[in-house]
């Protein structure tokens, strides 16, 4: 864009008359090397699209001039499907968000939306794909909070999680629960707290290494003096599966996930890590008051792009993300399932984020959390 003003300001301040000159000049240029004057405009704009020198100058002319032919940016998404890249298995929370999100983006936006999801490492390999994809619109990255975490939590990262990509929104937030199978022994958050207290391997399950899930506990068992077994798995779908089977006695994870689970009387809840009791759950105190002030941690859903996206399509997604966020069916169901809907501006999403990798990044230092 740099350039464009640069080339721009130049070609204005050689004629009063404005853009014309800048676009007579350019299709003057290309018909004469052509070298057949009064070619079709289309033959000389498809000439000139191979030539390296001219590019950033046609970019220039369509943008100044208006012309519809040239305008990459109102093309846009008609080139191909928009891929939602969900970085977790099928079955959890967060590829249900991209699944919820896609039927309306693409009545909205006139194409199809499909989900993909690319699970491992705490959602870096989802994420590292989206960035090895074109940064062209097409493709999207649907990230739970463990992008708050990795930048700080992994030795090697593929990515800078501040640098390299740019949020789209902030889908929303939810506490995360503590739960058990309604097997178990523990009735209350504070046999838990008792069990672990006792060494007796009390065992917990989560996403994964290095979620948000792992951290809390982790940040728990440091504060409290207790201890825990830490059981990863590979996204919310099997951790669900095994807790509801009684394979695992507890699990850190999210309302969203737990929701249904004791909607059916197969879990039971025990805590909370918002700052405030849910309102699904009343009856379910908060980490912070049953004995640890000032604990918290929030689970959370963005969806994000390669920070070289052009910034017509950044603004035009986050628009139709925040409509997608705001239609009813939508809006039903996340808050059925815990979510509690943000949506706002690419500035609003990239300072909670931010904010998210910095508190994280100071938990995993203090504490000298690593990963399993």
């Amino acid at each position: 864009m740099l350039a464009c003003n640069s080339w721009w300001a130049t070609t204005k301040n050689q004629s009063p008359t404005g853009w014309a000159p800048a676009a007579i000049e350019l299709r003057e240029y290309a018909e004469r090397q052509i070298g057949r004057r009064g070619d079709t405009v289309a033959s000389v704009i498809f000439w000139t699209l191979h030539m390296k020198t001219w590019i950033t100058r046609l970019a220039c002319a369509a943008l100044v001039a208006g012309l519809p032919l040239l305008s990459w940016a109102q093309a846009w998404p008609s080139k191909q499907p928009i891929k939602l890249v969900a970085v977790f298995p099928p079955g959890g929370s967060v590829d249900q968000v991209a699944r919820i999100l896609s039927g309306p983006l693409s009545q909205q936006l006139g194409q199809s939306v499909v989900v993909e999801n690319k699970g491992g490492a705490s959602g870096v390999i989802g994420t590292a794909a989206v960035l090895n994809a074109p940064a062209d619109g097409y493709t999207f990255a649907v990230v739970f909070d463990t992008h708050g975490v990795n930048q700080s939590l992994m030795a090697s990262m593929p990515y800078d999680s501040k640098k390299d990509l740019v949020p789209l929104v902030l889908v929303g937030t939810s506490a995360m629960m503590l739960s058990t199978h309604v097997g178990t022994e523990y009735k209350t958050f504070a046999d838990v707290v008792a069990a672990a207290k006792a060494k007796k391997n009390v065992s917990f399950g989560t996403i994964g290494n290095g979620s948000l899930g792992h951290l809390a506990m982790a940040l728990l068992a440091k504060n409290g003096g207790l201890e825990f077994n830490h059981v990863p798995f590979k996204g919310g779908g099997p951790l669900m599966n095994d807790a509801i089977a009684g394979h695992i006695p507890l699990t850190m994870s999210t309302v969203f996930l737990n929701k249904p689970h004791i909607d059916s009387k197969r879990l039971r809840p025990l805590a909370v890590t918002s700052a405030k009791r849910v309102a699904e759950f009343p009856d379910v105190p908060t980490i912070a008051e049953a004995g640890f002030p000032g604990f918290e941690a929030p689970a959370w859903w963005a969806v994000l792009a390669s920070a070289k996206t052009p910034p017509e399509i950044v603004k035009r997604m986050n628009e139709e993300l925040n409509k997608a966020l705001a239609n009813p069916d939508v809006s039903k169901r996340l808050v059925a399932q815990g979510i509690e809907i943000s949506g706002g501006s690419v500035e609003k999403a990239k300072t909670f984020i931010d904010g998210q990798i910095d508190t994280w990044a100071k938990v995993v230092r203090d504490n000298g959390i690593k990963p399993d």
